[in-house]
Parts: C-alpha cells; structure tokens; sequence
C-alpha cells in the first residue's frame, strides 16, 4: 500500500510524454481505459497530442512520481467549457492506493468545479478511485471504444 511510499505530483515536462507512451501500450491497461487513441502504438501521434495538450493554458497536467520513480499521469482538460479529469497509472503501481492518492493530491491543487469523470462500465478499480475521490456518479453514456473497437458504456461522475 502507499504507507510507505512517497507520491508526489509535479508539473508534466515534454520528456514525461515517453515514458506516459510506453504506459499505454500496456493491452490491459488499454482494454481497461477504453477510450484510447485508434492507434496505441504511433509514438509520433501519441506525442503530438499530448505536446499540444501540454501547451494548452486550460489543461493541467501532472506526473505522479512514487518514490522518485514516475508512475503515472493525472490531468485536468476542458471539452466545451466542462471541466474532465483524465489519469493513468502504470500497471506496476495498480492496487496499491497510488491513483486515489494522486487524484486526492491532484484535486487539492486543482480547484474547478464542477469537474467531470468518465470511466468505461467495467472499469471497477477507475470507478473506486473516482468515488473514494468525492465524485459522485451522475450518469451513463455510450461512445466508441477504440481499444475494444466497438461502442460501450460509460459511466459519468461528477465533483461539485
């Protein structure tokens, strides 16, 4: 567990951004996030948009670091002038606390609300994150799933 682990959060640096590729190449952890790019595997994309992101004024993003290691990634976005929370956590580091006490740390610096979650229907371990974060599930929605190359369900959680 997190007890004796130290997790911080930092601000994202470009050089983050391979270590967040090589992450999502995981097949579960892409399976389990759903909604990922049609193409896990083309660094260039990957790069490209999350160097944009990274640019963007209205997004803060932040790398999880767990005892000087980095562990993750945890961002706020905006999409149409609502506020979305996105993480993703290497798979080394599941079921160890790390994501919720990311997102907790995240959201004590990170101060808009309302802000949204969307996590797909069967991703049970995202959907205790969220919930043991203050978010509260306030509906469904269905999308295309890249990583399962068919629509699904997702649930929707909010942050007042």
């Amino acid at each position: 567990m997190i007890n004796d682990m130290e997790i911080i959060l930092r601000p994202t640096e470009p050089k983050d951004l391979e270590t967040f590729f090589i992450f999502q190449l995981d097949e579960e952890a892409n399976h389990l996030a759903a909604f990922t790019s049609v193409d896990p595997t083309n660094k260039s994309a990957y790069i490209s948009k999350y160097l944009k992101l990274w640019n963007d004024p209205t997004v803060n993003m932040q790398t999880i670091i767990v005892d000087k290691i980095i562990a993750g990634s945890i961002a706020k976005f905006e999409i149409k002038g609502e506020a979305g929370i996105t993480y993703w956590i290497d798979k080394k580091f599941w079921n160890k606390g790390v994501a919720t006490k990311a997102l907790k740390n995240f959201l004590n610096v990170e101060k808009t609300r309302p802000i949204f979650g969307r996590v797909a229907f069967d991703n049970f371990g995202s959907q205790k994150v969220l919930e043991k974060g203050g978010f509260v599930k306030i509906g469904k929605d269905k999308g295309f799933a890249n990583a399962r190359k068919t629509e699904i369900e997702e649930f929707i959680y909010q942050l007042s």
